[in-house]
């Protein structure tokens, strides 16, 4: 019995009836399409894109070499370079992201003891020459000097959940 109404189903096309029904009935509702230059999806606050490397106030970096970014990264998409400076602290000589690599899961952010790296709200980049996936410490610098203010403000309004 079960052959014979599989075949019958099978014969009348039920489940192509059922998506040409299912096509009809959302022929006639709005459309979500978005006019994409002009018209931007809402982002998440927590939305994790392009990093960058924050300074102080008085325009000294926050890294520390501590290098905790490097090591907890998934994709071993950091780079990290250190050297002691006269006063005794250690500074990054190099800070490298590779950008093909990194699964922006954010990992390099929760794990900065001083708000170095961050993940901005920066979504729209592209690379048109073979080695720009990699930034470097310059790169980033000023990206987080472009955008310092949006990233205190957003930081700031997500420390009640962190």
């Amino acid at each position: 019995m079960g052959k014979f109404l599989s075949w019958v189903r099978s014969l009348l096309l039920l489940e192509l009836i059922g998506g040409l029904g299912l096509t009809l009935k959302y022929l006639f509702r709005p459309k979500y399409t978005l006019m994409y230059p002009m018209e931007k999806t809402p982002q998440s606050p927590r939305f994790r894109g392009l990093h960058a490397l924050r300074r102080y106030p008085n325009g000294e970096e926050r890294c520390i070499a501590c290098k905790l970014c490097e090591a907890v990264c998934p994709a071993l998409a950091i780079t990290i370079d250190s050297e002691p400076r006269e006063d005794g602290t250690r500074r990054t000589t190099r800070y490298d992201i590779d950008l093909f690599k990194c699964i922006y899961c954010g990992f390099c952010e929760e794990s900065c003891p001083v708000d170095s790296i961050v993940e901005t709200h920066v979504h729209e980049y592209h690379f048109e020459h073979r080695g720009e996936n990699i930034v470097t410490k310059p790169k980033l610098l000023a990206i987080g000097d472009r955008l310092e203010a949006e990233i205190a403000e957003r930081r700031a309004a997500d420390a009640a959940f962190r």
